[in-house]
């Protein structure tokens, strides 16, 4: 049974603090996919990588390729970087390995739904990283308690329509700042 006092930070950003000067971490915005008694688990949604969906989709060598996705493949985190995570908006179809993480977005790790982008038969808007970042139980919440990050509602709009660079302070806008505005110090908003 799920304890419902338990304070989920499932479908929000995690947005790191100046202090936190952790690799990939550094100025980054994570989306949580999962966030429970037993850990959490999310995307960082704004380190493109230096290859585009076309090249892993290539490597797949997949039927049916259609060459015109032009999109970067983000680094997702610092676990599994060799397996792909793709963040879809739900569209009612049916993939192999996914779980949704709220009534609109999607998360998918297996092979049909890269087959499917390949040949332009997938989802519309798509976000897809190689990786994830994870936290086992209690260690995200002591990492809050330490204000290395802020949390904001997540925006499928930030999510999928707003370009890596401008993603932090696309989140940030929801409470009114800019991250040039967040002292190296800051706590919780």
């Amino acid at each position: 049974m799920t304890d419902t006092t338990f304070p989920s930070f499932k479908n929000h950003f995690l947005i790191a603090l100046p202090a936190l000067k952790d690799g990939i971490f550094t100025h980054s915005i994570t989306y949580l996919c999962e966030h429970d008694e037993q850990g959490a688990m999310g995307i960082i949604i704004n380190r493109p990588l230096d290859m585009d969906v076309d090249e892993i989709l290539e490597q797949l060598e997949l039927d049916g390729h259609v060459y015109n996705h032009q999109q970067p493949v983000y680094a997702g985190g610092p676990v599994h970087t060799d397996r792909g995570f793709v963040l879809h908006p739900r569209d009612g179809k049916q993939w192999d390995a996914s779980v949704d993480v709220t009534d609109t977005v999607t998360l998918t790790t297996s092979l049909d739904i890269l087959d499917a982008i390949a040949r332009d038969c997938g989802p519309r808007q798509c976000l897809i990283a190689l990786g994830y970042a994870g936290w086992d139980a209690g260690q995200l919440e002591e990492e809050l308690q330490d204000n290395t990050w802020l949390t904001v509602p997540a925006s499928d709009h930030v999510l999928f329509e707003v370009d890596a660079e401008n993603k932090v302070d696309a989140a940030l806008a929801s409470l009114g700042i800019h991250f040039s505005q967040i002292a190296p110090d800051s706590g919780h908003a």
